[in-house]
C-alpha cells in the first residue's frame, strides 16, 4: 500500500481532541489511508504509576506484568475517544489494540521489545472503506499478557509502524514545534533545529530530552525512516531527524540537555564492583556512569538497587542530582567544549560530582538545585555564540 501516513500523536496533543481529529482528516481528504498511534491522555499514566508504586516497589516479574496491564489503559481509552471523535465529522475510523493485530514482543515486562506486527486486519479494514486506524501506542502481547515499552513507548510503535508498511517519513506530534537546543521552558533563547542527525537525537533522548523514546530513534535509524516532529497547535515547520550526512546546517554543538531523574550511588568499598555491576544487569538495573566509587542509575530503580544490596555494602544513595549533557559529534575531540564547561562550572563555584564523556556527549552531574542555572549558562557559553 502506497498511500499510507504514519501519525503519532503524544497526550499533550490529546487534550483537544478536535484539533487532532481535524489535522487527521486533511490526510483523508488528500486520499490517504492514515495509521494513528496514539498515547495516554497526559497525566493519565504519570498518575497510575505513582499509585502502583504507593503499594510495591515492583521488582517481582508478576508485579510488573500487573503495572503493565494498568498502565495499558490510558491509551486504550484514548484510541476510543478518537475514533468517535473522527466519526462525530465524517471520517471512517477504527480502533486497534495490541492483542488485536497482534504486536507481538518478549516478556521484558515494562521495557519489552517488538517481535512482529501483523497488519492484516489493517489492510483488510483499509479495503473495506475504514481510511484511519488508531492503535493503540506503547503496548504489545507475550503469551496473552499486556507487555509495554517503557515511558514514551508510543513513539516506538509509530515508528514500528511505519517500517512494517514501508513508510520512509513517520510524523511525531507534540505540544511543542521541534527540537530545541534546549528544553525551552529552561532557556527561553534556544533555538530550535531544523535537521538533527540520529546519533545527536539519540543522545539527547537518552540524556533527559522529552521528545522521541531513544529506541525510536534506533529502529528509525535502522530502517532509514525519517522522523519528523511537528506541533499540534501551529502550524509551522518542524525538525527532521535522519542520517548525519544529509542534516544542512552542522553546529559543533547540537544541544544541552538535563535530566532530574538520577541518582548517584556511593560505595565506601567497591572491592567488589565486578559482582555488583553483574548482579545490576542481571536485576535490569541500568548503569549510566562509572565514575570512581559512584554509579549513576535510574530514580526509579532505587527501591531496586536497595533490595539487590539488601545490607551486603555500605553505600549512600543521592537523588538530589542532575545530569547535564551536552550534545554534538566531535565535542570530546575539541578542548574549547571542556575549558569552557570547566569555566561555568568553576565561576559558578558548582560541584561536579561525576563526568563522563564521548565524541558526542559530556554529561555532568550536579546537585539538582543547580541544574537549570548551569544548563542556562552553558547555552550562553556553547551555543548563542556560535548561531
Amino acid at each position: 500500500m502506497d498511500n499510507v501516513i504514519v501519525k503519532k500523536f503524544g497526550g499533550t496533543s490529546l487534550t483537544d481532541l478536535n484539533r487532532v481529529a481535524n489535522l487527521i482528516k486533511k490526510d483523508v481528504e488528500k486520499g490517504c489511508n492514515v495509521v494513528v498511534v496514539v498515547s495516554a491522555v497526559a497525566g493519565f499514566t504519570d498518575q497510575m504509576a505513582f499509585q502502583a508504586r504507593q503499594i510495591s516497589s515492583l521488582s517481582r516479574r508478576q508485579d510488573l506484568s500487573e503495572y503493565d496491564v494498568m498502565l495499558s489503559a490510558g491509551e486504550q481509552i484514548s484510541c476510543g475517544l478518537l475514533a468517535i471523535t473522527l466519526q462525530s465529522i465524517g471520517v471512517n475510523a477504527k480502533s486497534w489494540l495490541a492483542w488485536q493485530l497482534p504486536i507481538i514482543t518478549d516478556d521484558l515486562y515494562s521495557e519489552s521489545k517488538i517481535k512482529t506486527i501483523g497488519i492484516d486486519h489493517l489492510k483488510r479494514s483499509f479495503a473495506e472503506g475504514y481510511t484511519v486506524a488508531i492503535i493503540a501506542g506503547f503496548q504489545g502481547i507475550h503469551d496473552d499478557r499486556i507487555t509495554t515499552f517503557g515511558r514514551g513507548g508510543s513513539d516506538i510503535s509509530a515508528v514500528a509502524f511505519a517500517v512494517v508498511f514501508n513508510v520512509k517519513v513517520c510524523e511525531i506530534f507534540t505540544d511543542i514545534d521541534g527540537i530545541y537546543t534546549a528544553d525551552p521552558k529552561i532557556v527561553p533563547r534556544a533555538y530550535k533545529l531544523k535537521s538533527i542527525s540520529y546519533n545527536e537525537m539519540l543522545e539527547m533522548s537518552s540524556s533527559g530530552a522529552k521528545i522521541l523514546h531513544n529506541r525510536s530513534v534506533q529502529l528509525a535509524m535502522k530502517h532509514n525512516i525519517k522522523v519528523h516532529v511537528l506541533s499540534t497547535f501551529k502550524e509551522v515547520e518542524g525538525t527532521s531527524v535522519l542520517h548525519k550526512k544529509d542534516v544542512l546546517e552542522r553546529y559543533l554543538i547540537t544541544g544541552i540537555t538535563c535530566s532530574t531523574n538520577e541518582a548517584l550511588v556511593t560505595f565506601t568499598n567497591l572491592a567488589n564492583t565486578l559482582r555488583i555491576l553483574k548482579d545490576m544487569t542481571e536485576a535490569n538495573i541500568k548503569v549510566d556512569i562509572i565514575h570512581g566509587s559512584s554509579l549513576v542509575i535510574s530514580e526509579l530503580d532505587i527501591d531496586l538497587m536497595k533490595a539487590l544490596l539488601n545490607g551486603k555494602e555500605s553505600y549512600v544513595i543521592n537523588s538530589n542530582v542532575a545530569k547535564i549533557s551536552i550534545i554534538g559529534i566531535g565535542v570530546m575531540s575539541n578542548t574549547e567544549v571542556m575549558h569552557c564547561t570547566l569555566k561555568v562550572l568553576s565561576e559558578k563555584k558548582i560541584e561536579m560530582l561525576a563526568i563522563t564523556a564521548s565524541e558526542t556527549k559530556i554529561s555532568i552531574i550536579v546537585q539538582r538545585e543547580c541544574a537549570e542555572t548551569l544548563v542556562r549558562d552553558l547555552h550562553s557559553e556553547l551555543i548563542c555564540g556560535t548561531r
